[in-house]
C-alpha cells in the first residue's frame, strides 16, 4: 500500500495550512519526537512525518505534490477501467442459459 503525505499527517487532501500545522504538532507530541514506544523504534515514522510536513506546508511543493497525486490517480483509474473492460468482454455469458433440449424443441413449437 502506498501512503501519501496526507496519510502520514492523518489529514484529508483539502486540509488548510492551519490544520496541517496542528496535525504536525499533535503527531510529534504523540510520538514524543521519535522516542521508542512499547519497544518500537518510531524514528522512521517521525522522519516521514517531518518529510510530509515539509512538502505540505510549502504552497508550491504542495501544488506540485497534489498534481502528481492527481496524475497517479488518473493513471490508476484508467488501468483499472481497461482491466474491467477486458474482463467484461472475455467473461460474457447470457443472462439465462437455455438448456439444449429446449432450444431443439423451440422450432417445433413455433411451427
Amino acid at each position: 500500500m502506498n501512503y501519501t503525505h496526507y496519510d502520514y499527517l492523518e489529514l484529508a487532501p483539502g486540509a488548510s495550512a492551519q490544520r496541517i500545522e496542528a496535525a504536525y504538532c499533535a503527531l510529534l507530541e504523540r510520538f514524543q519526537y521519535g522516542h521508542t514506544e512499547a519497544g518500537q523504534d518510531l524514528s522512521g515514522l517521525v522522519r516521514m512525518i517531518h518529510a510530509a510536513y515539509a512538502v505540505l506546508s510549502d504552497p508550491e511543493q504542495r501544488r506540485a505534490y497534489d498534481a502528481q497525486l492527481s496524475h497517479e490517480a488518473e493513471a490508476a483509474d484508467a488501468e483499472l477501467q481497461s482491466q474491467l473492460d477486458a474482463a467484461a468482454l472475455t467473461g460474457f455469458t447470457r443472462v439465462q442459459q437455455v438448456p439444449e433440449t429446449l432450444l431443439a424443441t423451440l422450432p417445433e413449437l413455433a411451427a
